[in-house]
């Protein structure tokens, strides 16, 4: 096996998991490091598996040091994850490694690259939408887009995706995809995980429609203020377009919050206050909708 062929993936939720099971299936040798115990159970006896698609073998482990010499990494953690996450690349991943972060929100790169180096560190997204149904298994609800920033073995990671069926596109430069994403999310995740519905429920009340149309504003604002070149769409528009898109989706900050687990709203409307903040763009609604989803009650994991 050349190291070519092989991926190391950080994280055993739903779109590691996926992630997982389609690059084994296309004959990449797949580690995956976390720390949930089930999860690794689960992976090192039955594989990675979709739902309706198959199982797909692949090696999970929690110590990174089994890991070590990674050449090529794909991080996939909780935003509230990404530190552990950092320590454990710092210590596995090659000198002449590069590592991938499709996260969600804001700070994660920053916290990797401080660990790493900004030169073994590429950004991008993923629209994938996957649904955790057990330790080790998803469901697949759509096809979606591995958005990558040019970089050193971008095109190696690129084609691994792309033969593992995801749809790849390389751009430029990774603040618009970031920021896109992050302002469509600042409005569909806290909405959806305060009031319990699926995505496509936020079309059919004109009211919820408009409320997350104003917090994506917000956002925008925001990316503005900071040069951020965003698509010629308004985010209003993107708030619908994504959600008609996934309507039947559980987003990730309402599975997140019905498993009674830590959201990831402070990497996203959280960020958005506190950059909103640092060039002087206020944004209330961002602001309420942290605060109301931090009080949600969580387990301590």
């Amino acid at each position: 096996m050349k190291p070519e062929d092989s991926l190391l993936i950080l994280g055993t939720g739903a779109l590691a998991t996926c992630f997982a099971a389609r690059c084994s299936a296309a004959g990449v040798q797949v580690t995956m490091l976390g720390t949930w115990p089930e999860a690794l159970e689960a992976l090192n006896r039955d594989g990675a598996s979709i739902e309706g698609i198959g199982r797909f073998p692949v090696r999970a482990t929690n110590d990174p040091l089994a890991c070590r010499g990674a050449r090529l990494a794909l991080v996939l953690v909780k935003c509230w994850q990404t530190d552990r996450a950092a320590q454990q690349l710092k210590s596995c991943l090659h000198p002449a490694g590069m590592a991938f972060t499709l996260q969600n929100g804001l700070g994660n790169a920053e916290i990797l690259a401080g660990a790493l180096g900004g030169t073994r560190l590429t950004r991008g997204i993923t629209t994938l939408g996957v649904s955790l149904v057990r330790p080790g298994n998803v469901t697949l609800h759509g096809e979606g887009e591995a958005c990558l920033e040019m970089g050193r073995s971008s095109e190696l990671l690129g084609g691994m995706l792309s033969a593992a069926g995801f749809r790849v596109v390389i751009r430029r430069n990774a603040d618009s995809l970031v920021w896109g994403k992050l302002i469509v999310s600042s409005a569909i995740n806290p909405i959806t995980a305060l009031l319990r519905i699926r995505n496509g429920q936020l079309l059919q009340d004109a009211d919820l429609l408009s409320l997350a149309g104003a917090v994506a504003g917000e956002a925008a604002s925001v990316a503005a203020a900071l040069g951020v070149p965003l698509p010629d769409e308004e985010p209003q528009e993107a708030v619908a377009r994504v959600a008609g898109q996934t309507a039947g989706n559980t987003s990730s900050m309402l599975a997140d919050v019905l498993r009674g687990s830590r959201t990831e709203v402070d990497a996203i409307n959280g960020a958005i206050v506190k950059q909103g903040e640092r060039v002087g763009v206020k944004t209330p609604l961002n602001r309420l909708l942290w605060s109301l989803v931090k009080a949600i009650p969580f387990v301590v994991r």
